[in-house]
């Protein structure tokens, strides 16, 4: 499983929106990484911000 698959696993478990640390806590991958993969989740439109510095999965 390589981080992008594991940070759009972390945002579908997540029952609210979460900050990006949390994501970090909560893969254990390396800041960078996850910034990377939110960088493409939300180009892709995946994640959305339903406010300031928290992020969900595209409902």
């Amino acid at each position: 499983m390589n981080n992008y698959e594991i940070v759009i696993g972390f945002f579908e478990k997540a029952d609210k929106p979460v900050r990006a640390g949390e994501v970090v806590e909560g893969t254990g991958l390396d800041k960078k990484e996850v910034d990377k993969a939110m960088a493409k989740l939300k180009k892709e439109g995946k994640i959305v911000s339903p406010k300031r510095c928290f992020w969900e999965i595209q409902k």
